[in-house]
């Protein structure tokens, strides 16, 4: 370990090559703030959310990634050095040639995260318009993160009922809830 290296870093191999499409993402996408790293043998490239939809158009249509794996948040409540409160990940394939590349963006709430009102920084473009398969995994982000994903097609929760009165994967949650449990009417075989 050299002394340049940082603790927590693992160092990655010198003859790693570079990924197949950073050549494209780094001529279409020079000066828009992109970063890219490659941690055990996996790219991810961090894109600012204003420019998101932009590059995974680009990675589908000139890239040739056809298939969107998944689509996830994630909440960075407490991390240090975090560069926003959540990031949303997008796990994109080229089945062709069987390149995988992960794309992250992140989102700073404005308003107090505990609630389920709309937070206008919490929103990005859906990404349904490139891979139809994408609307139930935003769905499910909606629900657990309060992200919302503009020009979706049906922006509903989908894990939790319409009324519930947060989302409950972020970190702020408490484990027990607060109070949906105790409210929630048992159904019996002879009530229902």
């Amino acid at each position: 370990m050299t002394d340049e290296a940082k603790v927590g870093q693992v160092p990655e191999p010198a003859d790693q090559p570079e990924h197949v499409s950073m050549a494209a993402i780094k001529s279409a996408f020079s000066g828009r703030g992109l970063k890219a790293a490659v941690y055990r043998g996996q790219t991810t490239v961090v894109c600012p959310s204003e420019c998101v939809h932009d590059l995974l158009a680009m990675l589908r249509d000139e890239e040739g990634y056809d298939f969107l794996s998944d689509v996830f948040g994630v909440d960075y409540l407490g991390y240090p050095d975090a560069e926003g409160r959540f990031a949303v990940v997008y796990n994109l394939v080229s089945v062709a040639r069987n390149e995988r590349i992960f794309v992250k963006t992140y989102l700073n709430p404005t308003l107090d995260t505990t609630g389920t009102e709309e937070d206008g920084a919490l929103v990005l473009p859906t990404a349904t318009d490139l891979w139809p398969g994408a609307e139930w995994n935003e769905r499910e982000t909606f629900d657990m993160f309060g992200i919302r994903f503009k020009g979706h097609p049906d922006m509903r929760r989908i894990l939790t009922w319409e009324s519930y009165p947060a989302h409950p994967l972020r970190k702020d949650y408490p484990l027990r809830g607060r109070g949906e449990r105790e409210e929630y009417r048992v159904l019996t075989r002879e009530s229902a």
